[in-house]
């Protein structure tokens, strides 16, 4: 939700960082042109555009990345919450050689590597009695929703706008996107994420299948949830029983944010979860499980069972690193220590800009940034935000090494040392300093 205000000043320091990055990055600049003759608008996934171009990564080492112009910088993006094993982890690196070696793809069949992926998800978040595999988050939502629908009966989905759950499930501005699926088929509650109201009126319903939600709100800006409100929420959602209202609790990204995900850390039971990014190890991956009963409309040795479909569902490669990166990696010991980290780096980061125009919001290692022209410093939903200063914002964390989500978003990858997030807050910090005029000035 963009903002825009006219400032002269604010304009010219936004051209002027732009001037830089063109500068500063001339190959990428080549190789956007030449997409452009082959890909429309030079690209094929939308989230990464930026202009006047895209940067353009060679390559990855442990938490860095290294541009087609020869930029090293400190990788914060993490691969929008997949990237959590960084770029060359041993661990995964071995995974993958030893699936390709011993094991091979596309076998075209089902493997005793997908039946044990299956049961240490089982056993790392609780109340998932059933799982099924996809290929992404998106993937995990529409078959979720898919489900619901056929437990239920019903057709309708109660969503909160700033939600995103999927490519073709978006809801940002309070509604649903142009190219989302069954538009007619969901009621945005604008304005409502983290307000009572919304419990209120989802427990009067009698006709909706589902309700929708993430525990904090990725692509608005990793806005959390109040932990009190989601519990209301599913609350809400399970008086509907009646109607056979299901609670899903999207944790596509969420489910990285504790040992069980953000569904342990606030005590919420919901009927279904989707997964995804992470749980993958780096490949493409989705996920839906919960309850037995409502799993089980995919139970193929049922005549009325869905389809569920999909070639790269349980390939191997997939089912093998995910599975290592799960058990090996990161483990419930490791998931504690990293969130606790990202609480500490948010910490820092609230201290320092009080006062100004810059926020961030988050929860554990995922965390954004936000600038508002009210200053506010606390995020609880979709706001409008200076679209300017994050771009001055952008253009200058690069400047000093950052590789950052134009939007904000911040998703820290396991290895990057404390000293780089020291850094990072050195960096705000002198953001701050040198353009007091047009954020406000930061505490001494």
């Amino acid at each position: 939700m963009p903002s825009d205000p006219a400032d002269p000043a604010l304009s010219a320091a936004v051209q002027a960082a732009a001037a830089r990055f063109s500068a500063r990055n001339p190959r990428s600049a080549a190789l956007h042109a030449a997409a452009a003759s082959y890909m429309p608008g030079g690209n094929t996934r939308t989230t990464l555009h930026t202009s006047p171009f895209p940067v353009y990564m060679r390559s990855g080492e442990s938490f860095r990345v290294t541009s087609e112009d020869g930029h090293v910088y400190t990788d914060l993006v993490g691969e929008f919450t997949a990237g959590l094993y960084g770029h060359s982890h041993p661990v995964i690196a071995e995974a993958i050689s030893g699936c390709v070696s011993s094991v091979g793809l596309n076998l075209g069949a089902q493997t005793a590597h997908e039946v044990r992926y299956a049961e240490a998800i089982c056993e790392r978040f609780p109340g998932l009695e059933r799982v099924r595999f996809t290929n992404s988050g998106t993937e995990a939502n529409l078959h979720a929703l898919a489900a619901a629908r056929a437990f239920t009966g019903k057709r309708g989905v109660v969503v909160f706008g700033g939600g995103y759950h999927g490519a073709v499930l978006g809801f940002a501005g309070g509604k649903p996107g142009r190219n989302n699926v069954d538009r007619g088929d969901f009621t945005v509650l604008s304005d409502a994420y983290n307000e009572d109201v919304s419990a209120e009126w989802i427990a009067e319903q009698n006709d909706i299948a589902a309700v929708l939600v993430e525990g904090m709100q990725g692509s608005a800006g990793a806005i959390p949830g109040r932990r009190e409100w989601l519990l209301k929420v599913e609350e809400a959602a399970k008086k509907s029983v009646q109607a056979g209202a299901l609670f899903i609790l999207d944790e596509v990204m969420t489910s990285r944010l504790a040992p069980g995900g953000i569904a342990s850390l606030y005590g919420l039971k919901p009927d279904l979860r989707t997964f995804g990014k992470w749980l993958g190890g780096g490949l493409a991956f989705g996920g839906l499980g919960g309850r037995k009963d409502v799993m089980g409309v995919f139970d193929p040795r049922s005549s009325t069972a869905l389809s569920h479909g999909g070639t790269f569902n349980n390939n191997t490669l997939a089912m093998y690193v995910g599975h290592a990166g799960l058990s090996k990696v990161y483990t419930p010991e490791a998931c504690v220590q990293l969130n606790a980290t990202g609480n500490r780096f948010r910490k820092h980061l609230a201290e320092l800009t009080k006062g100004t125009k810059l926020c961030f919001t988050g929860v554990g290692s995922l965390l954004a940034s936000h600038f508002t022209d009210e200053g506010l410093q606390e995020i609880k939903k979709e706001v409008p935000e200076n679209t300017q200063l994050k771009d001055l914002f952008w253009y200058e964390m690069m400047e000093d090494g950052f590789w950052l989500v134009r939007r904000g978003n911040i998703s820290l990858i396991l290895g990057t040392p404390e000293e780089e997030l020291d850094r990072f807050v050195a960096s705000v910090k002198a953001f701050l300093e040198r353009h007091a005029e047009l954020v406000g000035a930061p505490p001494k």
